[in-house]
C-alpha cells in the first residue's frame, strides 16, 4: 500500500495539471471497519468501529469567486457549480458527496469561499468501508480549513451527516462520519450514539496472536433508498408499535417478543440485541477475553443474518468459511446486501483462511474477492 506520502506528492502533481496551480493543502480521511454494532447508530444505540489506512485523500486551494470544482483521480472531468447555488437533488453525480459538504458548511454559517478540489479515493467504492462518509469528512476538513473556521471534529462529523442525509439522500447513522473523525491509532472507537459520547478502547489483536482480515465479497450495494431505507422505516415502525421514541429506549427483550408482527420483532430483536453485544464486546475487549469479542462477533452476524436479514450469500460463506479455518469470531460488517465481512483469525491460520476462502468463491464460480488484514489507524487531518 502506498504511504501518505507517496499519495500526496502524486495528488499535488495531479492537482497542478488539472488546476494550473499548485494546491494549498492536503487532507486526509479514513474508511472504517465496524468490528460490532450494525444498524443500531439511526436507533440511537451503540458501535465500535476501527478507521482504516484505505483513506480519501483531497488536494484542495480557495477560489474567491464562490465556485466548488470537483475532479477525482479515478473519474474524467471537473464538476462545477456556484456554492450559492448548492441545493438538495441538485447533483446526481459521485461529487454530489463533496457539494454536499459545501451546503453543509454553508447552512451551518461558515463561509465558503469557493474551492478547486482533487480526491484520490483509496477506500473500495460500495463495499461497506464507508467511501462516502471518508470523502465527505476529507472535503469536510479541507473547505473548513480553507474557510478559517475552527470545526471541532465530532461537529464537522454531524455536518458530514447532514449532507449525506438531506443533501444526497442517503438514510445513514452518525457512525461512519464519527469513525472517521474521531477513530485513533491502536484504538476502535464506542460510541454512544444517543449522547454523542465516545471512548477509545484499546485494540491490538497482533499483541494476542491474532489479525483482523476485511474480506472483500466484491458484492457492490447502494445506501441511497431500497432495501436500507426499509430497514430504518421498519425501526421506525417497531418504536410507534411499542411506544417508544427509539429502540435504545427497550431494555427488556420480553417486550420485544411480544410484538404482533413478525418483522417488526425480528427487525427490533436485533437491534436491542446488539447493543447488548457491543458492550459485552467492549468488556471483552478491556478483559483481554478475545474469545469472548469472538463469540459476540459471530452471533451479531447470525442476527444480522436472520432477523435483520442484511446479509447474502456471499458474507455467509466468508463468514462459514473463516471459521472453520480457526477464526475466533466472524460477521458481516457495514449496511449489508454484500460487501465485506471481518474474521478475527491467529496469525498462524492467515495463511489458511485465505485459501479456504478462494477455494469456497471459486467453488462456487463467484469473483471479485479479496482479502486484506488491517490494522486501527488514525482518523481525519491535514496531512500538508
Amino acid at each position: 500500500m502506498d504511504t501518505d506520502d507517496d499519495v500526496t506528492e502524486s495528488l499535488r502533481r495531479r492537482f497542478a495539471e488539472s488546476y494550473g496551480r499548485p494546491p494549498d493543502g492536503l487532507w486526509v480521511a479514513p474508511g472504517r471497519v465496524n468490528l460490532i454494532g450494525e444498524h443500531t447508530d439511526y436507533n440511537d444505540g451503540y458501535v465500535l468501529p476501527i478507521a482504516l489506512r484505505e483513506a480519501v485523500y483531497v488536494a484542495a486551494a480557495a477560489r474567491g469567486d464562490g465556485r466548488l470544482r470537483v475532479g477525482s483521480v479515478q473519474a474524467e472531468g471537473v464538476v462545477e457549480a456556484a456554492v450559492a447555488d448548492l441545493a438538495p437533488g441538485s447533483d446526481r453525480h459521485w461529487s454530489a458527496y463533496a457539494a454536499g459538504m459545501a451546503w453543509a458548511l454553508a447552512g451551518a454559517g461558515i463561509r465558503v469561499p469557493g474551492a478547486d478540489l482533487l480526491v484520490d479515493g483509496r477506500v473500495p467504492l460500495g463495499a461497506g468501508l464507508s467511501s462516502s462518509a471518508a470523502l465527505e469528512c476529507a472535503v469536510g476538513a479541507a473547505l473548513a480549513d480553507l474557510a478559517g473556521a475552527g470545526v471541532e471534529p465530532a461537529d464537522l462529523a454531524r455536518l458530514a451527516q447532514r449532507a449525506e442525509n438531506d443533501f444526497v439522500g442517503a438514510p445513514t447513522g452518525l457512525m461512519d462520519q464519527t469513525a472517521a473523525m474521531l477513530c485513533t491509532a491502536g484504538h476502535a472507537l464506542l460510541f454512544d450514539v444517543r449522547t454523542l459520547a465516545t471512548r477509545q478502547v484499546p485494540f491490538r489483536p497482533a499483541d494476542a496472536g491474532l489479525a483482523l482480515l476485511v474480506v472483500d465479497t466484491g458484492v457492490r450495494h447502494e445506501h441511497a433508498g431500497g432495501e436500507y431505507g426499509e430497514r430504518r422505516r421498519s425501526c421506525e415502525a417497531a418504536c410507534e408499535a411499542l411506544g417508544v421514541a427509539s429502540l435504545r429506549d427497550v431494555d427488556d427483550l420480553a417486550v420485544v417478543e411480544a410484538l404482533a408482527d413478525d418483522v417488526l420483532r425480528r427487525r427490533a430483536r436485533h437491534v436491542v440485541t446488539e447493543n447488548a453485544r457491543v458492550l459485552a464486546a467492549v468488556a471483552a475487549l478491556e478483559a483481554g477475553d478475545w474469545a469472548g469479542l469472538g463469540t459476540a462477533m459471530t452471533a451479531s452476524h447470525a442476527s444480522l443474518r436472520d432477523d435483520y436479514e442484511v446479509s447474502c450469500a456471499e458474507l455467509d460463506v466468508a463468514v462459514d468459511t473463516a471459521l472453520a479455518a480457526g477464526a475466533v469470531g466472524a460477521r458481516m460488517t457495514g449496511g449489508g446486501f454484500g460487501g465485506c465481512a471481518v474474521a478475527l483469525v491467529p496469525l498462524g491460520a492467515v495463511d489458511g483462511a485465505r485459501a479456504a476462502l478462494a477455494e469456497a468463491y471459486a467453488g462456487r464460480g463467484w469473483d471479485g474477492l479479496a482479502v486484506r488484514a488491517v490494522e486501527p489507524s488514525a482518523g481525519a487531518r491535514r496531512l500538508a
